[in-house]
């Protein structure tokens, strides 16, 4: 089944891309774009165009796009080297381990936390989308540390809004190729998608509002491992900032790492983790903090760097 779309092209577009068009009207990646308009299910003005055409206010612009597929549907299964830190009847804490999802999502057939915690016989607020029920923030599958998941429905919407009002003191260990000079400060600079890679994110001039602190905690030859406190909570948001400053996460060979730094050190992934989270209790207001320390194939990194000093 499908669905045709047709609409005139809003002034605001005037002079972009058909496809960077097709994905701002119409929701969906530009990856999706590309391949609607290499199947013939873009029309401008009848015709088919060329993915790299300019479109014209006032142009009627065609789309048939197929039903959306169902979304992915929890599966219950133990993770293991998944950790309760903090449990109560409103809130619980898990420290993540490596190559965990925070929930279900297209594409991701591995283990979730959401899934873990139902295996483990959690049950969880039913607020939000179906697939992240009780989800009021993530981590990458490839970083480590603190998530904390809403258990009642009142718990879910109060913490929700207090990551948007950030009174959240989110905290992270990151260990960066070479040294920030200012060896401490605030990277305040939005994030949007990737103007090219559609799986990526970058510093965009219409990205949303990103902010990032971080401190040097200590210096090695050819890295430094930073204390980072969050304002924000933007996909990426970590990674995206630190390559910016071109002082990338050690190991994320998506962010432009040195990977054979990654290989010299033994890092299969990005060096960085979860390690404290405080928040206001959802049900009484009492102030919550859990802390995390960094798992055994990060550890191995630190040793190895410092033995080298």
């Amino acid at each position: 089944m499908s669905t045709v779309r047709r609409l005139p092209l809003p002034e605001g577009l005037e002079g972009t891309r058909v496809d960077a068009a097709v994905s701002r009207l119409f929701g969906v990646s530009r990856t999706t774009a590309v391949d609607l308009i290499e199947a013939g299910a873009v029309l401008l003005d009848g015709a088919p165009p060329a993915k790299s055409r300019r479109v014209v206010a006032g142009e009627e612009i065609q789309v048939t796009l197929p039903d959306p597929a169902a979304p992915p549907s929890l599966v219950a299964e133990r993770v293991p080297g998944l950790r309760v830190v903090y449990d109560d009847a409103d809130v619980v804490v898990v420290d993540k381990p490596v190559g965990v999802a925070a929930h279900p999502s297209p594409g991701w057939s591995g283990p979730t936390v959401i899934g873990g915690l139902a295996a483990a016989g959690f049950r969880i607020a039913t607020s939000g989308a179906a697939e992240r029920q009780g989800v009021v923030h993530r981590l990458d599958v490839g970083t480590t540390g603190l998530m904390v998941v809403a258990k009642s429905e009142q718990a879910y919407s109060v913490l929700k809004d207090a990551f948007r009002q950030r009174t959240v003191d989110k905290r992270y260990a990151a260990l960066v190729q070479g040294h920030p000079d200012p060896s401490r400060g605030t990277i305040d600079a939005p994030i949007g998608r990737h103007p090219t890679h559609d799986y990526k994110w970058a510093v965009v001039a219409d990205g949303r509002p990103s902010v990032t602190h971080y401190e040097t905690t200590e210096a090695f030859r050819a890295a430094s491992l930073l204390e980072i406190r969050l304002e924000t909570g933007r996909t990426h948001q970590i990674r995206v900032h630190l390559s910016a400053l071109r002082h990338p996460c050690v190991g994320d060979l998506t962010y432009g790492a040195d990977p054979r730094l990654a290989a010299e050190l033994g890092l299969q992934r990005q060096w960085l983790h979860a390690s404290s989270l405080a928040f206001d209790h959802p049900a009484d207001g009492r102030r919550i903090s859990v802390t995390s320390d960094p798992p055994a194939d990060l550890e191995r990194v630190l040793d190895s760097l410092r033995a080298a000093t």
